[in-house]
């Protein structure tokens, strides 16, 4: 995934090793890579992005489940949330391929990579988890949500060995359950959404609970004077632009967060926080005003949040 994990469990099991558990969740984690990652190419999902159109693919269940997932929240987001977002994603830069761009992409690629966007354009076989591209340029990136995915299949893992008090992350996405070491909540602080350092904004005590936090202070690059964001919104093809710093989301499932994280981030401070309340989702937004970042907290996050103090 092109990023670090790390998991802290604050008891063994018995009859369980440090080393026993580690292997699992390496051998878990390759193989996650191994369905998801767009940057091997032998992975399966990039078999699906070099196939042929018009050509029915057998799916991993678990591959299946989480395009499936996905295209579910596009539908809920009017798109803002999109897997197949990929050739933009690649066009500006911020895909597998080495190295940034020379310069800004044209008006025309960016039109010529849109006309390959569209969630709607995946047809999937629900009896027979197969998968089929209508034209060969369809490209999925499962980037905002696979990390997540990544979380929730070792978190489940813990569960089958009966560990009870964990905290996992993968790239900054987490999941956390029962106590810390300490014998309270786990802490998981909420970053100052500025570049070139690293602050905590706010600290979170949660347990029992997934967290992930999209932003676009960590991954942009700068040309001719603009700062271009690695958030793309898939319906104008564009690096999103507006006071929306960062956003993390709660959910019971840190695929679920990742992905609504993402879209939100897209939507931006007033359409992402009407959407969020819409969807009783507990968000916490982070928007710059002047030189200030100023918090925005929907109705859910407020009353989960309010629990764990």
């Amino acid at each position: 995934m092109g990023t670090s994990y790390s998991v802290v469990i604050t008891r063994l099991p018995e009859n369980s090793s440090e080393q026993a558990i580690r292997e699992g969740i390496e051998s878990l984690l390759e193989e996650v890579n191994q369905q998801m990652s767009t940057y091997r190419p032998d992975s399966e999902l990039s078999q699906i992005n070099q196939s042929e159109a018009r050509v029915w693919l057998d799916v991993s269940p678990e591959l299946f489940d989480i395009i499936r997932q996905a295209i579910l929240i596009s539908q809920q987001t009017n798109a803002a949330f999109d897997i197949t977002v990929g050739p933009l994603v690649n066009l500006w830069g911020f895909g597998p391929a080495e190295g940034l761009p020379t310069g800004r992409p044209t008006d025309e690629a960016v039109e010529s990579a849109r006309a390959l966007v569209g969630y709607q354009h995946i047809e999937l076989d629900l009896i027979n988890r197969r998968l089929r591209k209508p034209f060969r340029g369809l490209y999925i990136d499962l980037s905002a949500i696979a990390k997540g995915h990544g979380v929730d299949v070792i978190a489940n893992y813990l569960d089958t060995l009966g560990i009870r008090d964990y905290l996992v992350e993968i790239g900054g996405e987490l999941r956390g359950k029962g106590i810390s070491p300490r014998g309270d909540s786990w802490r998981v602080a909420v970053e100052r959404p500025e570049s070139g350092q690293r602050q905590v904004y706010k600290v979170l005590n949660v347990s029992n609970i997934a967290i992930a936090t999209s932003g676009d202070y960590r991954n942009y690059y700068e040309y001719d004077g603009t700062r271009y964001s690695h958030t793309i919104d898939p319906r104008t093809g564009m690096p999103v632009v507006h006071a929306l710093a960062s956003v993390t989301v709660l959910s019971r499932e840190a695929a679920i967060a990742d992905a609504w994280a993402t879209a939100l981030m897209v939507l931006g401070e007033r359409a992402g926080y009407e959407l969020a309340e819409e969807k009783g989702l507990a968000a916490y937004f982070l928007y710059k005003k002047g030189d200030e970042f100023l918090p925005l907290e929907t109705t859910a996050f407020k009353r989960l949040t309010h629990d764990w103090e």
